[in-house]
């Protein structure tokens, strides 16, 4: 059975706007870096796993519960968009649309919490989903028939396969506990501090002797660490809430019916945003007849 490809949009965007130039423009001489830096990113996925479909997935970059629980919840990252990228975002629909992709978007919820329900949803009608992402917050999600696919920045080109055993040896906890364990170790680039002077190796530790991040809370006071004692206990609402925004909500999206790429089509699109080489890449994919 072919597997569903699902991919955080938002994420994949940003890292291709910033490793390719901006003076990779369309006919208009507006920058499409991003947009074809994706497209090859998913390209590489697609001819490497073939899967059934692909679904693309956009969401607010913050969604507004998170916010209300901690303000300062993605507030620099908000703040971040760049000029040429925010076009980018607005023409990716009709763009990925034109490759046979479903573009999946909510008003409410992040991207992630689109990913997140797709491959539970693909996973218990007994498929396989991989996740496409270059966010460690997904590793939650590794399962028996859930493999995220975490794309590295720098160095080695393509994905890295995360399972379950992955998120075990990188974090020294399993999937389920990756929210409680963002929590405590706090996740920069979402704006989540954690608690005070709490890093990995405590954070899982505590887990591992407790199991989540409640129970660490229940025994903080008998915590032979004045400091590590003291940080628990002060930070406890705002630790609860940081787990609360690490973890994914049921987006209520159900898995798309099988979809092939449309090459010849994506051909076209690429052609029309000034995309020559991706366009014979997608022309010479078609001719070969790749039209799993």
């Amino acid at each position: 059975m072919r597997p569903l490809l699902v991919v955080d949009t938002p994420s994949m965007l940003f890292r291709a706007f910033y490793a390719l130039p901006d003076s990779i423009v369309g006919p208009d001489g507006r920058p499409v870096n991003a947009l074809l830096g994706t497209a090859n990113l998913i390209l590489r996925e697609v001819e490497a796993h073939e899967p059934r479909a692909v679904v693309l997935c956009f969401g607010p970059d913050a969604a507004s519960y998170r916010t209300e629980l901690y303000p300062a919840y993605h507030a620099e990252r908000e703040a971040a968009m760049p000029d040429g990228l925010a076009p980018q975002f607005a023409a990716a629909h009709d763009f990925f649309t034109a490759f046979g992709w479903t573009v999946a978007t909510s008003e409410d919820l992040e991207a992630d919490d689109l990913l997140g329900t797709f491959a539970e949803r693909e996973a218990e009608t007994g498929g396989h989903a991989l996740l496409l992402t270059g966010d460690r917050d997904m590793y939650q999600c590794a399962a028996a028939r859930v493999t995220v696919l975490y794309v590295r920045t720098g160095g080695k080109a393509g994905s890295e396969e995360v399972g379950p055993a992955e998120v075990r040896e990188r974090y020294g906890v399993d999937p389920g506990q990756v929210p409680d364990f963002i929590a405590l170790r706090g996740d920069p680039a979402d704006g989540l501090p954690g608690a005070k002077g709490v890093g990995e190796k405590t954070a899982a530790d505590l887990l591992r002797r407790h199991g989540t991040l409640e129970a660490v809370l229940q025994n903080a006071i008998r915590e032979r660490r004045p400091a590590l004692r003291g940080a628990l206990l002060d930070a406890r609402e705002d630790l609860l809430a940081f787990k609360e925004i690490a973890t994914l909500r049921d987006a209520g999206v159900d898995p798309p019916p099988d979809r092939a790429t449309d090459w010849a089509g994506a051909a076209v699109a690429a052609r029309e945003r000034g995309m020559n080489r991706l366009a014979e890449r997608l022309e010479t994919a078609g001719g070969q007849g790749r039209s799993r």
